[in-house]
C-alpha cells in the first residue's frame, strides 16, 4: 500500500480540495458514521434539511456520537433542530460544532466543549466536504451540471464502488495514461491530449469502444478533474452522458470510490423506458470503470513509473497533482510550469476544443 510520502507529493498527507463524503440519499435524521482523512466523522441532516458533518468524538468523555443504537437519547430523538446530542451524557452540539446545551448543568459551557464542524455542500445528489490542511477557505466551487435539472436527462443513482487499498495518485495517473485504454477498456484511440489549467486537468480522447458504442460508432470523451478528487466526463456514444467518479482518502493509501452517470433520453421529458435504458447504460459504464478497479486491486504501488515516450505525460500529471499536497501559496508555481495542452508522441491531438468550467 503506497503512502503519500512514498510518492514524494508534498508536505501534507492528504490533499486540499472538495471531496465526496456521502450519497445524499444516505443522509437522513440519524447520524451516518464515516471515516475520511484518517478521522472518524458523523454526517446528519438537521430538521431544516441542512447537512452537517462533525468530528465524531465528544470532547466530554470521548464518546462516538454516531455509533449507538441503545441509548434513550437515540430512542427519544438524537437530532434536535439542526443540533445533535451525544448518546452518553446528552450534551448537545450545534451545526457549528459548539456545545449549546448540557441537560444537567446551568453554568457557562466550556469553550473546549466543541467538535470540529466541516464545510459541506449538497449538490447533484452528493454531499461534498472541504478539506484543507492549512484550514483555509475553498478557492474553487464544487462544479455541477445544468443538465441535472433538465427533465430530458435521467438523473444518476450513485454506485458505491467501495474501498480499495490504493493511493489516489494511481487513480489520477489514468488521466495521462493513453496506453491502457485499448488493452483494459477495448478503446481504439484515434486522438488523445491533456490540458492543464490551474486546478483543473483535462483529458480529451476519441475512438471505438467495445461496450459503450455501436460496433461502428465512436466514443468521444472530455474528462476533467476539478481539484484532486472530482472527475466529470462528457461522453458521446450510444447516448450523450455525463459521468461522475469521486474518490476520497479514508486513510493514507486507502480510498472510498463512487461512480454515477447522467443520461440524455431521446424524449423531451424522460419516460419510464428511458430510465430503464439509462440504468442499464450506467451499469455498462460502471463495469468499464470496474476494469480499472480490477487492475488497481492487484498491483503494487507505482512509485517510479518505467515510462516510455508513448505512455502519456505521467510526470506532468503527477506534478500537477502535487499542488494539492503543498501550501496553497505554492500553487502558482505549479501552474506556470504546467498550464497548456500536451500531446503524446505519435498520437494526434483532439480535433476540437471543448471548454471546461
Amino acid at each position: 500500500m503506497g503512502k503519500t510520502l512514498d510518492y514524494g507529493l508534498g508536505e501534507f498527507t492528504f490533499p486540499r480540495g472538495w471531496f465526496m463524503v456521502a450519497d445524499a440519499e444516505e443522509v437522513k435524521d440519524r447520524p451516518v458514521s464515516v471515516r475520511f482523512f484518517a478521522q472518524d466523522l458523523v454526517i446528519y441532516r438537521g430538521k431544516s434539511g441542512r447537512v452537517v458533518m462533525l468530528d465524531a468524538y465528544c470532547p466530554h468523555m470521548g464518546t462516538h456520537i454516531g455509533r449507538n443504537d441503545s441509548s434513550y437519547v437515540i430512542h427519544d430523538g438524537q437530532i434536535e433542530g439542526d443540533s445533535i446530542r451525544c448518546p452518553y451524557h446528552a450534551w448537545r452540539f450545534g451545526p457549528d460544532g459548539k456545545c449549546n446545551h448540557i441537560p444537567y448543568y446551568d453554568g457557562p459551557i466550556p469553550k473546549a466543549a466543541a467538535l470540529r464542524s466541516w464545510k459541506v455542500v449538497e449538490r447533484m445528489g452528493c454531499i461534498w466536504a472541504w478539506h484543507d490542511p492549512e484550514k483555509g477557505e475553498p478557492d474553487y466551487e464544487v462544479p455541477d451540471f445544468a443538465e441535472w435539472n433538465d427533465p430530458q436527462w435521467v438523473r444518476w443513482k450513485i454506485d458505491q464502488m467501495g474501498t480499495i487499498a490504493l493511493h489516489p495518485q494511481e487513480v489520477l495517473d489514468n488521466m495521462a495514461d493513453v496506453a491502457h485504454l485499448n488493452p483494459v477498456h477495448g478503446s481504439t484511440v484515434e486522438y488523445f491530449e491533456n490540458e492543464f489549467r490551474d486546478h483543473v486537468v483535462i483529458q480529451r480522447q476519441g475512438g471505438g469502444h467495445r461496450t459503450l458504442v455501436t460496433s461502428t460508432g465512436m466514443l468521444e470523451t472530455d474528462t476533467w478533474y476539478t481539484g484532486p478528487a472530482i472527475l466529470y466526463s462528457k461522453l458521446t456514444g450510444l447516448y450523450d452522458t455525463l459521468m461522475l467518479i469521486a474518490h476520497t482518502p479514508v486513510d493514507d493509501g486507502v480510498l472510498k470510490v463512487w461512480h454515477a452517470l447522467l443520461v440524455k433520453s431521446p424524449n423531451r421529458i424522460a419516460i419510464a423506458e428511458d430510465v430503464t435504458n439509462a440504468r442499464a447504460y450506467q451499469e455498462a459504464s460502471r463495469q468499464a470503470f470496474a476494469q480499472d478497479f480490477d487492475i488497481w486491486a492487484h498491483k503494487r504501488p507505482c512509485i517510479n513509473p518505467l515510462q516510455i515516450p508513448t505512455d502519456g505525460p505521467f510526470h506532468k500529471g503527477r506534478l500537477w497533482y502535487g499542488q494539492f499536497y503543498n501550501p496553497r501559496a505554492r500553487a502558482p508555481d505549479f501552474h506556470r510550469k504546467l498550464n497548456g495542452v500536451h500531446v503524446v508522441k505519435g498520437m494526434p491531438a483532439a480535433p476540437k476544443r471543448i471548454g471546461v468550467a
